[in-house]
C-alpha cells in the first residue's frame, strides 16, 4: 500500500500524511510540483521527527510518476492500481474492495486533480458527507480511506511494545 500526494498546497497537510504513513509503515509519493517548498518548517512541525521514518519519492511531474509506474519490472512497489480519492467519484470507499499493492492518491487542497488525471487513474472512491458541506480536510480522508485500504488487506504494521 502506498499513498500519492498530487501538488500538495499546504505544507501542514502534507507533514501530517508523512507522519500518519510514517507510523502505519507505508510508503509516500509527492507529485510536484508542490506548492510550498518541500523542506518548509511547517511541514516539518507537523511532521514531527518522523519525516525520517516516512519512506518518500518524489517525482517531479505527474508524467514522472507514470513514467515510474510504468516501470514495473524494475519498480514492482509502484506496479499496483491507482485509487483516487474524489468528491467526484461513484464508488464509496468501504464498498471498494483494496489490494495490498494499491496505490491511494489525493489530490490538491485547493482544486483536486485536474479532469485528465482524474480520467486516468485505475478506480475513484468517494467519502459520503452530509448535504450541503463541500470536503473534508485532506488528510482527514487520507487517513479515513488509507485506515479502511489497510483493514481490508490486514496491512496493519505488527505491534511492538517498548
Amino acid at each position: 500500500m502506498r499513498l500519492a500526494l498530487y501538488q500538495p498546497d499546504i505544507p501542514q497537510n502534507t507533514g501530517t500524511m508523512l507522519r500518519m504513513a510514517a507510523c502505519l509503515n507505508v510508503a509516500v509519493d509527492i507529485i510536484e510540483p508542490c506548492g510550498f517548498v518541500l523542506n518548509d518548517k511547517r511541514m516539518k512541525r507537523s511532521g514531527m521527527d518522523y519525516l525520517d521514518q516516512t519512506e518518500l519519492h518524489r517525482h517531479n511531474s505527474w508524467e514522472a510518476f507514470n513514467a515510474a509506474r510504468d516501470n514495473k519490472p524494475d519498480n514492482q512497489s509502484l506496479s499496483g492500481r491507482l485509487v483516487l480519492l474524489s468528491t467526484k467519484a461513484e464508488t464509496n470507499y468501504t464498498d471498494f474492495k483494496f489490494s495490498p499493492d494499491d496505490i491511494l492518491m489525493v489530490g490538491r487542497e485547493s482544486a483536486g486533480v485536474p479532469e485528465d488525471v482524474h480520467n486516468s487513474v485505475d478506480a475513484r472512491v468517494l467519502i459520503p458527507m452530509a448535504e450541503g458541506v463541500r470536503s473534508l480536510n485532506i488528510a482527514v480522508s487520507a487517513a479515513m480511506v488509507l485506515g479502511e485500504a489497510l483493514r481490508q488487506t490486514n496491512g496493519f504494521p505488527s505491534v511492538t511494545k517498548p
